[in-house]
């Protein structure tokens, strides 16, 4: 059976980022995009990021530029994330979301969300429990 921690990204350091590290810890996975209206949530991440991880938290942005919302490169969005928000949790190099070139990790997610509604703002949860 596939898992969370079957997948692998790359950071835009280019430093190789296995989920499998991230067994035993809650993992929020956000997909960003630096021109975004919700881009400013961002900070509340990394507040969040903050003052958990010490307890095992981990929060991975994946930015995508599928809805033409995001900087030129890989360069320019992280150096914006750190300057306007700053961002230290690990942000990985552009993915695709939806269509043929889709992540194989969104695929996953998408399979594996629950809809919610809070406000009358869509949400996505996915919980995965393991004895790992």
């Amino acid at each position: 059976m596939v898992t969370i921690y079957d997948f692998k990204e790359t950071e835009m350091s280019e430093k190789p980022l296995d989920l499998s590290d991230y067994t035993g810890k809650v993992v929020i996975i956000v997909n960003t995009a630096s021109k975004c209206g919700l881009a400013p949530q961002l900070e509340t991440l990394e507040n969040l990021y903050e003052k958990y991880k010490k307890d095992g938290l981990e929060i991975l942005g994946l930015p995508s530029n599928q809805f033409h919302q995001e900087l030129d490169d890989d360069k320019q969005t992280n150096d914006y994330c750190k300057v306007h928000y700053g961002v230290t949790f690990p942000m990985t190099k552009r993915v695709e979301v939806n269509g043929d070139k889709e992540d194989p990790l969104f695929t996953y997610l998408k399979k594996k969300q629950v809809m919610a509604k809070l406000n009358g703002t869509s949400l996505n949860f996915w919980l995965e429990e393991t004895d790992k």
